[in-house]
């Protein structure tokens, strides 16, 4: 059965919120080390077989489904607090404003100094939505998510088909020319970083509004469902469920993630579209995975190593950020552009392992990593108490006053 930690958190799905952590900082660090990946080119140091395979890796097993994740858990997070906010009696639409409002303006700040990739200030705007669907029936929310994906996918299919990107994309030679100027301005200072965060304001704008705000608010709506029906509160690892999901989501994730990354990956709006469409299938097959593995008595570890990481999950997704300027821009080691492919996976493993070990440290001393102690002190409007060792004092007061101690940031 899924067990506990103590303050009444769910470990499965922190343990899930950590490894979909992995793949987010996968996805994130090839933009944060390379001028490159952001103008659809590649980097024409690393053209070897070796370099190919793995970025045709990263295409198949990981682009766009971490994304996926990550959004449905955070649906399912809010059903959490809004459970728990109706036992403590709290105010909950003034509670997720003034979260909402945290969570847009660490999004922003995130942007403007450490990565111009980010994605709270869409989850806040998506999640001010998702607040006025709160109690729509799990059928109108089902039904409001699949309408969402259908435009989605609708846009993206009509986009290609109808608009020219060739009138509006640079040429080849001119996409090689701004990721050397995007590269160099990753190895500049302070200055040179930060505009180039804000240069790419528009377009990340643009694809919250077109792709990433409408699926995030659709999964969103998926994990309420989930949430409500509690279907990652009772698991036990052998439910036959686990292996349909697999049987289904692996072979039919894995043709849509191949033809995106045969088509061109973002290059090719509709491998674009074969991605989306079917990357949540894919992300529904690893969850199953995952579950099976950590209920395994022989592969337990597993979730005892994540969980750690997705309870201090906001805290890791600005950490990695930061470890990714410190590394390769010019405010610190200048490696920009000096990683291959592969060397950018090893630097992830190794960046991921140090998290877990340091979440894993912090959480034994501390109740909540250090930005979701920010949060929850703006969300519940008074200070919670931050050191470990206070859990058992406060454990009845304080399950009254934060409604939303089972859920992450």
């Amino acid at each position: 059965m899924t067990t506990r930690v103590p303050g009444g958190r769910l470990h499965d799905v922190d343990a899930i919120r950590g490894f979909a952590l992995l793949g987010i900082f996968a996805v994130n660090v090839t933009f944060m080390a390379s001028g490159y990946p952001g103008n659809l080119v590649t980097d024409p140091d690393f053209t070897s077989g070796l370099d190919d395979a793995v970025r045709t890796f990263s295409s198949v097993f990981v682009d766009m489904k971490f994304y996926v994740l990550f959004s449905f858990l955070f649906g399912y997070s809010f059903t959490l607090q809004m459970t728990a906010a109706s036992r403590a009696g709290a105010a909950f639409p003034a509670r997720m404003l003034r979260r909402i409002g945290g969570l847009f303006v660490l999004g922003a700040l995130h942007t403007v100094f450490l990565y111009g990739g980010d994605v709270l200030t869409t989850y806040a705007v998506a999640c001010l939505a998702l607040l006025l669907l709160r109690k729509v029936a799990d059928r109108t929310a089902l039904r409001i998510a699949a309408a969402l994906y259908t435009l989605v996918l609708i846009s993206l299919v009509a986009s290609a088909l109808l608009v020219d990107r060739s009138a509006f994309l640079p040429g080849e030679a001119q996409a090689l020319a701004n990721g050397e100027e995007a590269t160099q301005a990753l190895l500049g200072g302070w200055t040179a970083n930060i505009g180039e965060h804000l240069a790419g304001l528009p377009l990340l704008v643009l694809q919250a509004v077109t792709l990433q705000g409408p699926t995030a608010l659709a999964l969103f709506l998926l994990g309420i469902v989930a949430g409500r029906r509690q279907w990652l509160n009772r698991v036990s690892g052998h439910e036959p469920v686990l292996r349909r999901i697999q049987w289904i989501g692996f072979p039919i994730g894995l043709l849509g993630a191949a033809v995106y990354a045969t088509s061109g990956g973002n290059g090719n709006t509709l491998g674009v579209a074969a991605s989306v469409s079917t990357a949540p299938l894919l992300a529904a097959a690893y969850v199953a995975t995952l579950l099976r593995i950590m209920h395994n008595p022989r592969t337990s570890v597993v979730r005892a190593a994540l969980a750690p990481a997705g309870r201090m999950a906001l805290t890791n997704y600005l950490a990695q950020s930061a470890v990714g300027l410190i590394a390769f821009t010019g405010l610190g080691f200048g490696l920009a552009g000096s990683f291959s492919p592969l060397a950018l996976f090893a630097f992830v493993l190794a960046v991921f392992a140090a998290q877990l070990a340091a979440s894993a440290f912090w959480l034994r001393r501390f109740r909540y990593g250090p930005v979701e102690w920010a949060l929850r002190w703006l969300t519940n409007a008074h200070r919670p108490s931050f050191l470990a060792r206070t859990d058992r004092v406060h454990a009845v007061e304080d399950g009254a006053r934060r409604p939303d101690h089972a859920s992450s940031a």
